[in-house]
């Protein structure tokens, strides 16, 4: 595999996504949306037993940062992550996070 250097912006963005990320509600919803799964807020809401403009807050964020998509079907706004790898990067997490060492 080839490394590619980051340039300024690129660093920026990811930067940006990753303090997107940094919070342990939009890590529940990333864990929720990984996997190619596709939500609504109603659903985040209900799965994660908060309340729906908090689930809506945190999508916004995730969205804004480019962590997730969303797309209308309906009149339902369905949530999803905008980059596959990101299921591997929470799964990296609760691996580190509940590793003893």
């Amino acid at each position: 595999m080839l490394t590619q250097e980051l340039d300024e912006n690129s660093l920026n963005k990811a930067t940006a996504m990753l303090k997107a990320m940094a919070h342990p509600l939009r890590i529940s919803i990333l864990n929720l949306l990984k996997d190619g799964n596709e939500l609504t807020v109603s659903q985040i809401h209900e799965i994660l037993n908060i309340e729906q403009s908090t689930a809506s807050h945190h999508l916004g964020i995730l969205k804004d940062k480019g962590v997730l998509c969303s797309k209308r079907k309906g009149k339902n706004t369905f949530y999803f992550t905008q980059h596959k790898v990101l299921g591997q990067m929470i799964e990296c997490m609760k691996t580190c996070a509940c590793s003893d060492k």
